[in-house]
């Protein structure tokens, strides 16, 4: 399956007005529906869209090449991918939804719901026989589904952002392992890329076995060959930095320091942290150095005023007076 870092890679020479451009009305689907089959792609997907509607016949089942469940008696119809007719059904969705709408499409694509090709589909061919906006449409349960799992992938996108840590390899390459609910990855490369403009980083999807690498240039999609499964996503010692166990020793002291153990509320913490993040992060891994706490404080005497290690006696009680 081929992945890309946005819904098309190559713009359509086809402009399309999102207000002026709209029309009602949709092709009727009146020759029998068909199995469609798809490389998997996001532009596959749309050339099927483009299909269905050449052909006047609607899905019984969209499945990627090789998902595709067929029964003795089905011979699914493989689409080949044409990036000219996945722009132009692309463009032309703006003619029933506005641009916010349409993005949810391809966040929903992401999402990899089994049944995801229909959803879209189904919502596509909605708005084309409204003639409109849909999105706000509650009533009808695909809008609610491609809603719902919109938030879902801005959820999952918003903490992959928060709770990716990268190592520091001898190259001067910096890697992270991830290991998502939906394939995000093309929905966080442009904070990456913003982000971390001066360096060089990679971070690698191991459920989906791709990942983005940005050379101080470009950001690009990287793929790779070996299907052998990944037990652990910590990066061979053998490659690190020499100085990593330093900077993450020193990120567990920051971490250590700077926690307040009066205000421990782990409900709280979980709901904005998920424990499924936690094998990510440093400061959630096994302490090599034991903590212990700066004492920059005296003992309370009672009645008396508290008093820092850093103050002085008579500071404290030139404090008092006033």
């Amino acid at each position: 399956m081929s992945h890309s870092l946005s819904p098309l890679s190559r713009p359509c020479n086809t402009a399309v007005s999102s207000a002026a451009g709209r029309r009602s009305g949709a092709p009727q689907l009146t020759n029998p529906a068909l199995d469609y089959a798809y490389d998997g792609s996001f532009e596959g997907m749309l050339t099927v869209l483009f299909q269905i509607y050449d052909r006047k016949a609607a899905p019984n089942t969209i499945q990627p090449v090789g998902a595709v469940q067929g029964g003795l008696f089905v011979l699914p119809v493989e689409i080949d991918t044409d990036e000219t007719a996945a722009a132009r059904v692309w463009e032309g969705l703006l003619r029933y939804m506005d641009a916010e709408a349409r993005t949810r499409l391809f966040h929903t694509f992401l999402s990899e719901q089994p049944d995801r090709e229909l959803l879209i589909f189904r919502y596509a061919d909605l708005a084309m026989w409204a003639g409109r906006d849909i999105s706000e449409n509650y009533a009808d349960d695909n809008v609610r589904r491609v809603q719902r799992l919109a938030q879902q992938m801005y959820r999952e996108k918003h903490r992959m952002e928060a709770f990716v840590r990268f190592e520091k390899t001898q190259d001067g390459l910096f890697h992270a392992t991830i290991d998502p609910d939906f394939d995000v990855l093309p929905l966080i490369a442009p904070h990456f890329t913003k982000r971390y403009a001066d360096q060089r980083w990679l971070i690698f999807d191991k459920r989906r076995r791709y990942g983005l690498y940005y050379d101080l240039t470009r950001t690009d999609i990287v793929e790779f060959e070996t299907s052998a499964p990944q037990r652990s996503t910590a990066v061979s010692a053998t490659v690190l930095d020499e100085r990593e166990p330093l900077f993450k020793l020193l990120w567990q002291s920051y971490f250590d320091h700077v926690n307040i153990p009066e205000r421990k509320n782990m409900k709280l913490h979980r709901r904005h942290m998920p424990l499924r993040y936690w094998r990510y992060l440093s400061e959630k891994q096994p302490r090599e150095q034991r903590f212990e706490p700066i004492r920059n404080k005296r003992p309370v005497q009672p009645g008396g005023p508290v008093i820092s290690s850093g103050e002085s006696v008579s500071g404290a009680d030139e404090a008092g007076k006033g």
